[in-house]
């Protein structure tokens, strides 16, 4: 995944001056994003605080280490039933 040029603290910051007011072509001009992406910001990160974000990262990161050690415990069960499923 391609690494943001802006942190979470920022883009809600960004928001935050939206919602204050300013325009969202404005917005997207002084900051150098386009619109597609601003919207996404929006969507995601819309009505969050800066605290909310660290811990929508914190658990995002605890799903991915999750689903990685689901994966891999699927797989060594899957590689012990097919050696218990072989006759030497």
């Amino acid at each position: 995944m391609k690494k943001s040029r802006y942190t979470e603290e920022q883009i809600i910051g960004i928001l935050k001056q939206h919602q204050a007011g300013l325009g969202a072509k404005e917005l997207c001009r002084k900051y150098g994003i386009s619109d597609a992406t601003f919207y996404k910001w929006r969507s995601r990160y819309g009505g969050m605080e800066v605290s909310d974000a660290k811990r929508l990262k914190a658990l995002e990161d605890e799903n991915r280490r999750l689903k990685k050690l689901l994966a891999e415990t699927a797989l060594d069960a899957a590689t012990l039933k097919e050696m218990l499923g072989k006759n030497f």
